[in-house]
């Protein structure tokens, strides 16, 4: 008899189930990619329905593909799911709404308004400065859209409500898992409530905010309706789950103190791992999120679409796409020597998200006629490097004797020597790849597993189910000429913020 645990991973850019043993062995995995809808100007929106459809189909592939017997059992599931975008669900469970993307803009007049009146309360409370994330989205439906808004039973996130959907559960029964609670900017994070003080400075209804849970709190078990949909035996423990980033934070091995992450994904996120809840209110770059342990905390920031700026500009460059493009590119790249007169590239091409600035957009700075595609490319890719460094620098300042042993990349973008080559330069410290990792599913069913007792601890079942393979280190020859970059790069950051606050990026 084998005993498994399934993960389901809820991206932006896709939805992907892997299968694992209880020793961490992963025995089948599916994925199919999500549909993001772009209805009007600034919008970018999902489908809840289609999301959830999307979760039983790739469960019931995952399931098929493992061929278990009679008599293997599937102890518990857990879903993540995208962390700053937020849906608002009615009293039966179902949405009302559409899934209001992490990406939509939409909400930037919100966003000023809450930045204006309540920023360093927000940040001290929440843990993360007012971005384009749930706070001033769930403004956006209340003024905005009033008539959907009193529908609204609670708002939720992809995860939990799919999670809530295979349990039946209705909408005074909606969850959210602590993991997302910086985002939410009405939450006193620190101590897992939600915050009547800035409720009640917005007039937001704190009855809509859903229920806070664990991580790995059982919210309910796969109904006869849902388990017919996807293949499973009705009657499976559904764990609440946690968000996508921190799921891939998990698959990471960052348990314990002095492990940074580097997710290279869709969003380009890094992240120090510490035992403090420590807002930035310094810098207010980084968030301070909730870690699935009760007494770990991750300090972190991302780029918004990071890492889909080099699949754009290969795109509009190459005439195609497919990874043979991007090997070339880098092997190209790579053999540019060091100089300061590369050009800079600034990643926002959505709007900087931490801090908040959305009108803070994409830019080359320094171009020549001697500059080709290839250098563009390489600044594309030290741009996130660049502004890790920058999120380094915060992490520091908030705690002077950071000690950062190592950093685990996890995301799409882990297969580019030359890109963490340029992080291990910037960072000056090596750059860790994870054997055989399933990304953020595998810290998802890390979840599943310690919710239905198969683990006792997450250090435990890391120590068990993941290693590292060999690191990438950056000549220490490198670092000043690197230093020197970050110090050009945060300039021309600070210069384009205030070009765009004078000359706004709005239609």
């Amino acid at each position: 008899m084998g005993v498994y645990v399934l993960g389901i991973d809820i991206g932006t850019q896709g939805v992907k189930g892997a299968l694992f043993t209880e020793t961490g062995d992963c025995v089948s995995v599916h994925g199919e990619p999500s549909k993001l809808l772009y209805p009007e100007q600034g919008a970018i929106t999902e489908d809840p329905e289609y999301q959830y459809q999307s979760v039983l189909r790739i469960i019931a592939a995952c399931v098929e593909q493992a061929q278990l017997g009679d008599r293997d059992e599937i102890a518990a599931l857990a879903v993540d799911g995208q962390m700053a975008g937020i849906l608002g669900v009615g009293r039966d469970g179902h949405a009302v709404t559409p899934y209001d993307s992490w990406l939509d803009t939409r909400c930037g007049p919100y966003l000023e308004q809450m930045r204006t009146t309540a920023e360093q309360l927000v940040l001290e409370r929440a843990g993360t400065a007012p971005s384009l994330n749930h706070g001033p989205k769930k403004l956006w439906w209340k003024h905005e859209h009033p008539e959907v808004y009193k529908d609204i039973a609670a708002f939720v996130t992809p995860g939990s409500y799919a999670a809530a959907r295979l349990c039946g559960l209705k909408g005074d029964e909606a969850f959210i898992d602590k993991t997302y609670l910086h985002f939410s900017g009405f939450s006193d994070t620190r101590n897992g409530v939600w915050d009547r003080e800035i409720c009640d400075l917005f007039d937001m209804d704190i009855d809509k905010q859903g229920k806070i849970v664990d991580s790995t709190k059982i919210v309910g078990h796969v109904t006869k309706e849902a388990a017919a949909q996807c293949g499973l035996k009705a009657g499976i423990p559904v764990a609440a789950g946690c968000g996508d980033t921190v799921a891939s934070f998990l698959s990471s091995g960052a348990v314990e103190q002095g492990l940074c992450v580097d997710v290279a994904g869709t969003a380009s996120v890094f992240a120090c791992t510490q035992k403090e809840f420590l807002p930035d209110v310094k810098s207010g770059i980084l968030g301070c999120c909730a870690s699935v342990m009760p007494d770990l905390w991750y300090s972190y920031a991302y780029i918004n679409g990071g890492g889909m700026n080099p699949e754009w500009f290969v795109k509009i460059t190459e005439k195609g796409e497919g990874k043979n493009r991007f090997k070339e590119m880098d092997q190209r790249a790579s053999e540019i020597p060091d100089s300061l007169s590369l050009p800079l590239f600034v990643p926002h091409m959505a709007g900087r998200v931490m801090p908040g600035r959305p009108d803070l957009k994409g830019s080359f700075a320094g171009l020549s006629w001697e500059h080709g595609t290839t250098e563009l490319y390489w600044s594309i890719l030290e741009a996130v490097a660049l502004e890790y460094g920058l999120y380094k620098q915060a992490a520091q300042t908030l705690q002077p004797d950071l000690s950062i042993r190592e950093i685990r990349i996890t995301g799409g973008g882990e297969v580019s020597k030359l890109w963490n080559t340029m992080k291990s330069g910037v960072l000056q410290t090596p750059v860790a790849r994870i054997k055989q990792n399933q990304g953020a599913p595998l810290g998802t069913a890390m979840i599943a597993a310690v919710s239905c007792g198969l683990a006792d601890s997450f250090p435990k079942l890391a120590g068990q189910w993941i290693s590292t393979g060999e690191p990438v280190s950056c000549e220490a020859g490198r670092y000043d000429f690197f230093a020197k970059r970050l110090e050009r790069y945060e300039a021309l950051v600070k210069a384009m913020e205030g070009y765009h606050s004078r000359y706004p990026f709005r239609n």
